[in-house]
């Protein structure tokens, strides 16, 4: 099963919800060209809802990074939203919990960034 992306918004906030494998090649470079479309389109409020995501390699984590930094340097804000336990466990190991901020709740994620 590969990368399923389904965009929407809240308010200002654009919404992906994820869904399959963040993995090499087709998986990674989707993620990649559909947060550097949403940055190049000036929307700099980027919530990855990863709750149907089954599977994350190395190179999806990477581009997890890689999307969380190319929002940042576009002055923009790149948040997860539902962490499944096998990913929350992948980032809390690579300590990269600390570098993503993270919630459960879209609600809280969604006002977390009017703060």
């Amino acid at each position: 099963m590969s990368l399923t992306i389904n965009q929407r918004t809240a308010g200002d906030v654009c919404i992906l919800d994820l869904s399959g494998k963040i993995t090499i090649g087709a998986g990674s470079v989707q993620l990649r060209d559909t947060v550097r479309k949403l940055i190049d389109g000036n929307n700099k409020k980027i919530l990855l809802n990863v709750g149907d995501v089954s599977y994350v390699d190395s190179s999806g984590i990477g581009e997890l990074v890689n999307s969380f930094t190319n929002t940042n340097k576009a002055g923009g804000v790149l948040k997860l939203l539902n962490l499944t336990k096998k990913i929350q466990d992948l980032l809390a190991i690579t300590k990269l919990l600390t570098v993503f901020e993270t919630f459960t709740s879209e609600e809280e994620a969604l006002n977390s960034f009017n703060k």
